[in-house]
């Protein structure tokens, strides 16, 4: 299947923007997509819709879905992670009177060919590396969604197999949505890009903020002499600025994660030859011969390189273009999440007919 190109790029238009700076995105959106932000923000007043987001892991599917929150209305839309749902279970499960709740609750509402026993005991003893049985997830997919008031959802996790696919066609009747519109949103980034995403990925100890070290850096950094390292400086205005650290296992890439890509790529494919749910199709590169005709300098993904300045006792941090090759070996530039968006919002407002 064939990701097309999205043009960014408004002829004539010279004006750049910072899109790490909340104030320059707003404005950054407004000049290449205010028409239809105008118009989702008047469609989700009375209406709402569900969205599918398919794509491999860490290709970005929780920062598209906030960011176009962010832009339209974040009252009014819900980015829902079956994978924190599933993890906030797990608290649930550790404290005994909710653990009664959540059993009483799924003896009214699961039904499946395994009991309710297995399950339940699937559930206290699961394995990252084993999926919870479908019937499960959706009675308490369904749980969830009850305690929220309706919202427009975008789906992060499910369907997560094959199987899941066709379930996923019923799934707004069950949730309650019946009316509503259904959407699959497939998203395509390169593996190489998601292998630096993960190598290069710096996380909080305090705060849990999540930077990249040679993607997206803080605005401040440091130099390790003995280890000669560089490392990042959390700037998070609520944190003490701690120093920030790897993740156990990110130093392999995509690595230990390549069986779960590979079943991402195939629910990619399997999803596109469903009739009856529209399909947006997002991007996240561009081969370097065909960017200047589609984007914008500014809204290419950058590399950040550092230097230590032993005379000044200070880290340098120079901004260069980053090229990668693609999944078929071709020199392309990775986007920046806000012109992704644009791709987002302005094949939305096709798909609901604004």
């Amino acid at each position: 299947m064939q990701f097309p190109y999205f043009k960014t790029k408004l002829e004539g238009e010279t004006k750049k923007f910072n899109l790490t700076d909340p104030k320059e995105r707003a404005e950054y959106f407004e000049l290449k997509a205010g028409e239809e932000i105008r118009k989702l923000r008047q469609y989700l007043k009375e209406n709402t819709f569900i969205t599918y987001l398919l794509g491999k892991k860490s290709s970005g599917k929780g920062t598209y879905a906030k960011m176009f929150a962010e832009v339209i209305d974040p009252g009014r839309i819900e980015h829902f992670s079956i994978g924190d749902m599933v993890r906030s279970i797990d608290e649930e499960l550790k404290d005994e009177e909710k653990k009664k709740e959540l059993y009483n609750f799924l003896l009214k509402n699961y039904r499946g060919f395994a009991s309710l026993d297995e399950n339940f005991s699937a559930l206290e003893n699961r394995s990252t590396k084993v999926l919870l049985p479908t019937e499960l997830i959706l009675a308490l997919v369904k749980r969830e969604i009850a305690k929220r008031a309706k919202k427009t959802i975008f789906i992060d996790g499910f369907p997560r197999d094959l199987d899941q696919i066709s379930y996923s066609l019923f799934f707004r009747e069950l949730i309650g949505y019946r009316d509503d519109q259904d959407i699959f949103v497939m998203i395509n980034v390169p593996e190489k890009v998601i292998d630096e995403r993960i190598k290069w990925r710096r996380i909080c100890p305090a705060c849990q903020t999540s930077r990249n070290l040679k993607l997206l850096p803080t605005s401040r950094a440091g130099y390790d002499a003995g280890k000669k390292e560089f490392y990042l400086i959390c700037d998070n205005p609520k944190c003490s600025g701690e120093k920030m650290m790897q993740k156990e296992g990110d130093q392999f890439g995509i690595e230990p994660i390549r069986e779960r890509l590979a079943m991402d790529g195939k629910l990619i494919e399997k999803s596109f030859s469903l009739y009856g749910i529209p399909k947006i199709l997002l991007r996240n590169s561009v081969p370097v011969s065909e960017a200047k005709e589609f984007l914008d300098d500014y809204e290419i993904t950058p590399e950040y390189v550092m230097e230590w300045n032993e005379k000044e006792g200070k880290v340098k941090i120079i901004e260069k273009p980053w090229v990668v090759n693609d999944d078929n070996g071709v020199a392309s530039y990775s986007l920046m999440p806000p012109p992704v968006v644009v791709s987002l919002i302005k094949q939305l407002s096709d798909v609901l007919n604004l």
